[in-house]
């Protein structure tokens, strides 16, 4: 493979590796931590040992409508819109370093973001007050601009022909700009752990792209709501189809279902328990720019088949390239 192809096939999977730690949001909320789709395609690929950078910029608009009860902030509340716009600014590093032949990385994520939300019936908690004219039956909207929880994470990934595998250890900090009693809060004020599995077929002379990923959510307790959320349950598959070297387009379908309920003295509202499945597309280019290889990739999923959740739209603008890529060592043999 020569060097611009190296670079090409580093670049072409960054969208794919650097998406996959989860984003910033909540079961006690009536969302997860795992967004549908964020981890397809080339889920199961590793790229080659070097540092890369990704921008993801998450948009998701959705609703619970019906007078059904949410939680958000500790506060119950019922009919509830929310519009939410975050980028995740994501840094990987592929170490030179192997675990049973695999090649060992880790990831540091940082969000932001702001959502928008607004909800048509006030029942309980923090935001009844009078004195600032939020009376129980109110309606009230929240847009706080602010840093989420830090994430950190460690894979390991093989490669064999066409074939790619890697497994995946996530955790998310509680050390963002978390505010106790707001509906906008894009930090979760609680420790989340996420172990996942995932398969990568890729096939660059056919331009075919198969991908599978799975794994659990496991949710610590947010101290400032007493709100435990279960754990979780997703999985995502994907097809894709390369046009070009430098364009493909796909199919992402995902699921998502919590196992267990939410528990602790703040879940005023019950286990409830969420499921969702999630069908969309996909679009990637990848571009050399300053002799760098660039690549950008949308994604457009719609939210089916939905229980005590959000229902609505997600969108994925993910921007890639690699910082430094390790050379290749030399082959070549010296004559005395």
């Amino acid at each position: 493979m020569g060097a611009f192809a190296g670079r090409f096939v580093s670049a072409l999977v960054l969208t794919g590796v650097l998406a996959s730690a989860p984003a910033a949001e909540a079961a006690e909320g009536g969302l997860s931590f795992y967004i549908e789709g964020q981890a397809v395609p080339l889920g199961g690929v590793v790229p080659p040992p070097g540092l890369y950078f990704d921008s993801t910029t998450y948009f998701y608009n959705g609703k619970i409508g019906g007078n059904r009860t949410n939680q958000l902030g500790g506060n119950v509340v019922a009919n509830v819109n929310v519009n939410l716009v975050a980028d995740f600014t994501t840094a990987l590093w592929v170490t030179p370093i192997q675990i049973l032949g695999g090649d060992l990385a880790f990831a540091f994520v940082m969000p932001f973001g702001e959502p928008a939300v607004r909800a048509g019936v006030l029942l309980n908690g923090p935001l009844i007050n009078q004195a600032l004219g939020r009376p129980a039956g109110a309606s009230v909207g929240d847009a706080t601009l602010n840093p989420g929880d830090p994430i950190v994470s460690a894979s390991v990934g093989w490669h064999s022909g066409n074939w790619h595998w890697k497994v995946a250890g996530v955790l998310s900090i509680p050390a963002g700009g978390y505010e106790p009693g707001q509906l906008s809060n894009i930090a979760l004020n609680r420790y989340i752990g996420d172990i996942s599995a995932a398969v990568t077929y890729l096939d660059l002379a056919l331009g075919i792209e198969l991908s599978a990923a799975a794994g659990f959510t496991l949710n610590g307790k947010n101290p400032a709501t007493q709100y435990v959320t279960g754990t979780e349950f997703h999985v995502d598959v994907s097809a894709s189809k390369y046009l070009t070297k430098e364009l493909s387009v796909g199919v992402i379908a995902s699921h998502y279902e919590q196992i267990t309920g939410d528990s602790g003295p703040g879940a005023k509202v019950g286990p409830f328990k969420g499921r969702v499945t999630a069908v969309g597309g996909t679009i990637g280019l990848t571009a050399p720019f300053g002799g760098i290889p660039v690549s950008a990739r949308v994604k457009v999923l719609r939210e089916v088949e939905v229980e005590n959740r959000f229902q609505g739209t997600i969108g994925f603008l993910e921007v890639s390239f690699p910082l430094w890529v390790a050379p290749k060592p030399s082959t070549e043999v010296t004559g005395r």
